[in-house]
C-alpha cells in the first residue's frame, strides 16, 4: 500500500516538472519574439529618419556655372532649294601632253599626282639627229658669211677697175668694150653679194627652224597643274596624233589645271526655267556628303541634248580645296535667290 502511494507521488512530481519545463520554454520563446520585434522597430525607425537626414543639404564648395556653347543651327538648305540635280566635277583646262615631232623617249620626269609649273620639263626625246642637222645649218651660215665677204671683195675690186677704165675712157686711152666689161663686173659682183646675203638669211632661218626642232624634243608643261595620267615610258616611240601607229604613243601624260575645276550638271529641260546665271548653289560631293560647298551658276549652255532632254549648266566652285578632284560625282541644290537663304555657314 505504501509502495503504491510512493509511485503516485513520484508520477505527480514528474507531471509538475513537465509543466514547469513547458512554462519556462514558453517564456523563452516570448523573449526571443520580443527581441525580434524590437530589432524590427529599430530598423523601421532608422528607415523613417534616414530620408529626413539625407534630404538636408550638405554644404559644398560652390562651382561656377558653365554654359554649354552650341553652334547656330544650319539654315534649311532643302527648304531653300528650288531644284536639285547631279553631275560631275570637270576641269576647264586639261591636256594630253604630246610631242610635235616623232622620236624615241629617253626620259620621263613626272609621275601621277605630281604638281608641275608652266614650262617645266616633263620628258625628253632622242635629239641626236636633230642636233646634227642644226650643226650643219650653223656651218652653212658660217660658209655663207664667207661668201659674202668674198663678193664684197670682188665688188670693191670691180668698182676700182670701173673707175680706172672710166678715167681712161675720158682720156681716150681705152676701148668701149673694156668699159662695158668693167661695168658688167661691178653689176655681177653686186648681184652676187645680194644673193649671198639672201642665202645667209635663208641659212639663218633654217638654223632657227632646226633649233626649234631640237627644242621640240624636250616636252614641257603648257600650263601649271597636276599630272593625273602617265601614258609613256622611256624607250617607247612617241609621235603627234596624226602620225601615231599601233605601237606609237601619242601622249606623254595628262595634265589638269586644278584651279579650273568646276561643276557640270544636266538639268531636265522642263525645269531649266528655275536656273539662272549667277544663282547661288550648294554642292555636296558624293565622297563628302556632309560638306556643303558654296557655288554659283556660271552659265547655262545654250543648247539641249535631244537624246536626254537635258540642258548642261556650268557651276563655279567658290572654295578651292584639295579634296575636290576631277570626275567626282556631285549633287547640287539650286537656291531661291529671293529666299535670303543663299549663304551657308
Amino acid at each position: 500500500m505504501d509502495s503504491s502511494n510512493d509511485k503516485k507521488a513520484l508520477l505527480q512530481q514528474l507531471t509538475i516538472s513537465e509543466q514547469t519545463e513547458t512554462t519556462s520554454g514558453f517564456g523563452m520563446a516570448h523573449l526571443i519574439a520580443a527581441a525580434l520585434l524590437g530589432a524590427a522597430a529599430s530598423g523601421f525607425l532608422v528607415w523613417w529618419l534616414l530620408p529626413q537626414t539625407a534630404a538636408a543639404p550638405t554644404p559644398v564648395a560652390s562651382k561656377p556655372l558653365i554654359t554649354a556653347q552650341t553652334e547656330a543651327p544650319k539654315k534649311n538648305i532643302v527648304n531653300a532649294a528650288v531644284l536639285n540635280a547631279s553631275g560631275y566635277i570637270t576641269a576647264r583646262r586639261v591636256a594630253t601632253v604630246s610631242s610635235e615631232v616623232m622620236g624615241r623617249i629617253i626620259s620621263v620626269d613626272v609621275e601621277e599626282g605630281m604638281a608641275v609649273a608652266e614650262d617645266q620639263i616633263l620628258a625628253r626625246l632622242d635629239d641626236e639627229a636633230a642636233r646634227v642637222n642644226l650643226d650643219l645649218a650653223r656651218a652653212q651660215i658660217v660658209a655663207q658669211r664667207e661668201r659674202i665677204n668674198s663678193f664684197q671683195t670682188d665688188l670693191e675690186e670691180a668698182r676700182r677697175v670701173l673707175n680706172r677704165v672710166t678715167q681712161l675712157d675720158h682720156e681716150k686711152f681705152t676701148s668701149e668694150a673694156a668699159l662695158t666689161r668693167a661695168q658688167a663686173d661691178v653689176k655681177k659682183a653686186t648681184a652676187g653679194l645680194a644673193t649671198s646675203r639672201a642665202e645667209l638669211r635663208v641659212a639663218e632661218l633654217n638654223a632657227e627652224r632646226l633649233s626649234q626642232e631640237v627644242d621640240d624634243h624636250t616636252i614641257r608643261a603648257p600650263f601649271s597643274g597636276v599630272i593625273t595620267v602617265k601614258n609613256a615610258q622611256p624607250g617607247e616611240i612617241v609621235a603627234p596624233a596624226a602620225a601615231g601607229g599601233g605601237f606609237t604613243r601619242t601622249g606623254i601624260c595628262t595634265l589638269v589645271d586644278m584651279d579650273s575645276l568646276e561643276i557640270e550638271v544636266d538639268v531636265n529641260e522642263a525645269f531649266i526655267g528655275r536656273v539662272a546665271a549667277g544663282q547661288k548653289v550648294i554642292a555636296n560631293l558624293d565622297a563628302y556628303p556632309q560638306w556643303d560647298i558654296p557655288a554659283q551658276v556660271i552659265a547655262i549652255i545654250p543648247t539641249a541634248d535631244r537624246a536626254k532632254a537635258t540642258v548642261a549648266v556650268r557651276i563655279a566652285l567658290q572654295v578651292k580645296d584639295a579634296r575636290v578632284l576631277p570626275n567626282m560625282g556631285v549633287k547640287v541644290a539650286f537656291l531661291d535667290n529671293s529666299s535670303g537663304a543663299n549663304s551657308v555657314n
